[in-house]
C-alpha cells in the first residue's frame, strides 16, 4: 500500500505544484487558451507514459515529469518572432538534443561540464523574475493575493509539500468566487506546424535543452543515488527525448528525469525499496490522468488575473530558486562569472533576437575562462608583465 500512496502523492504535488508554471510558460511563448491546454496535456501524457515504460522495464523508481524551470525559461523569453509555430520549432530542437545527448555520451559529458555556478546562476536569473510575482500580486491585487501568501506560509511550516497545492486550491477558490463562470472544456491535442527560425532555436530551443538537462536530468539522477538507485542514464535521455519530440508538435516543451517528485517516490516513505517502482509507476499514471483536466486549467488561467497566476507559480519555484542561488554562489572564485550571469539572464534583455538566458551563460561563460586564465599564471609571468 505504501508504494501506491506514495505514487498518488507525488502526482498530485507534481501536477498541482507547476502546471501552473507550463500554462504561464506556453502562453508567454505565443499559445492561446487550447494551445495551452494541449502541450500540458501532451507533457502530462508523455510523462506519464515514459514513467511507466521505464518503472516495469528496469523496477526502479524512475519518475518523469516535464521541466519546469523549462516553462520558466519561456515566461522570461517571452514570444518569439514567429509566434508560437517558432517556440514548436525550439521544443522539437531541445527533444532532438536529449536524443543525441543519449546516442552521443560525449554531449552529455559536455552538458555535465557546464560550472555549476554557471548553470545554477542562469537559472537562477531566469527564475528571479518569477518569483517576484507574489510580492507584485500583494501590490496589486492585495484581496487575492494575500490569502494565496498566508495559506502557502502557514502550511509550509506544517507541510511543505502541500504548500502550493494549498495556495493553488485557496486561488482557485477565489477567482471562481470573484471572476467570471470559469468553463472548461474536455482538452484535445492541438496540432501546431513548426516553424524553424535561427532567433529561436538558438534563444530558446538550445537553453530549453541546456536547462533541462542541467536542472533537471543531472539532479534527478543525483536524487536516485543518494537512494542507492542507479538505472542507466542513456535509455532514459533516449526515451524522454523521443517523448519530447512527440508531444512538442501538440504544444509539449520537454519531458525530463523528475526531481523533487523522485525523491517522493524513491524514499523511505514509498516502502520497501525493492517495491519504490511500483510509486513511480503509479505516479506516472496519475500524472497521465491529472493531464485530462488541462482544458478546465486553462480556463481557470484564462479568468484570474495574470499576476494571481504568476504568483502561484513564483511560490512554486522559490525552492528551486533558493537552490540556484545556493549553487551560483558556492564556488567563491566562480562566485563573480555567477553574479554577471545572473545579471545577463535576469535582466531580460534580448540582442540579435536572441533571449538574454543563452548571453547569460554565453557571458558566465567567458567570464571563467577569463578568471581560469588570469589564476593559471604563475606569478613570474604576472610580475614579468608587471615590470613591462
Amino acid at each position: 500500500m505504501q508504494p501506491f500512496l506514495a505514487g498518488i502523492v507525488a502526482a498530485l504535488v507534481g501536477f498541482a505544484g507547476a502546471f501552473t508554471v507550463v500554462l504561464a510558460g506556453l502562453r508567454a511563448a505565443g499559445a492561446d487558451e487550447a494551445q495551452a491546454a494541449s502541450g500540458l496535456l501532451a507533457v502530462c501524457l508523455a510523462s506519464g507514459l515514459v514513467a511507466v515504460v521505464l518503472g516495469l522495464r528496469y523496477r526502479m523508481p524512475i519518475s518523469i515529469a516535464w521541466s519546469t524551470p523549462g516553462a520558466a525559461l519561456l515566461i522570461s523569453a517571452g514570444a518569439p518572432a514567429g509566434g508560437f509555430p517558432a517556440a514548436v520549432g525550439a521544443f522539437l530542437l531541445c527533444g532532438a538534443l536529449i536524443v543525441v545527448a543519449g546516442l552521443v555520451p560525449a554531449l552529455a559529458r559536455l552538458v555535465a561540464a557546464i560550472p555549476s555556478h554557471v548553470a545554477g546562476a542562469m537559472l537562477a536569473g531566469v527564475l528571479l523574475p518569477l518569483c517576484l510575482a507574489p510580492v507584485r500580486a500583494v501590490a496589486e491585487v492585495p484581496l487575492l493575493a494575500a490569502p494565496v501568501v498566508v495559506v502557502w506560509v502557514l502550511v509550509g511550516r506544517f507541510a511543505r509539500a502541500w504548500a502550493v497545492p494549498a495556495a493553488l486550491v485557496v486561488a482557485v477558490g477565489l477567482i471562481v468566487l470573484t471572476g467570471p463562470a470559469v468553463v472548461g472544456a474536455a482538452p484535445t491535442f492541438v496540432w501546431t506546424a513548426p516553424a524553424f527560425e535561427v532567433p529561436a532555436l538558438v534563444g530558446i530551443g538550445l537553453p530549453l535543452f541546456l536547462v533541462t538537462m542541467a536542472s533537471q536530468n543531472v539532479p534527478g539522477m543525483a536524487v536516485l543515488a543518494q537512494f542507492g538507485y542507479r538505472p542507466p542514464l542513456r535509455p532514459i535521455l533516449g526515451a524522454t527525448g523521443l517523448a519530447t519530440l512527440a508531444g512538442a508538435p501538440f504544444g509539449g516543451h520537454a519531458v525530463n528525469l523528475a526531481a523533487i517528485s523522485a525523491a517522493l517516490a524513491a524514499g523511505p516513505e514509498a516502502g520497501a525499496p525493492e517495491r519504490r517502482w511500483v510509486a513511480s509507476v503509479v505516479n506516472g499514471v496519475g500524472l497521465a490522468v491529472l493531464g485530462l483536466g488541462a482544458g478546465l486549467a486553462a480556463a481557470v488561467v484564462v479568468a484570474s488575473p495574470p499576476v494571481l497566476i504568476e504568483a502561484v507559480a513564483g511560490l512554486a519555484l522559490l525552492g528551486a530558486l533558493a537552490s540556484s542561488l545556493a549553487a551560483a554562489v558556492a564556488d567563491v572564485e566562480g562566485r563573480e562569472a555567477a553574479a554577471v550571469t545572473f545579471v545577463v539572464t535576469a535582466a531580460g534583455v534580448a540582442f540579435l533576437g536572441l533571449g538574454s538566458a543563452f548571453w547569460g551563460l554565453l557571458a558566465g561563460a567567458a567570464m571563467t575562462l577569463l578568471h581560469r586564465r588570469r589564476t593559471s599564471r604563475s606569478p613570474v609571468q604576472e610580475s614579468h608583465d608587471a615590470a613591462l
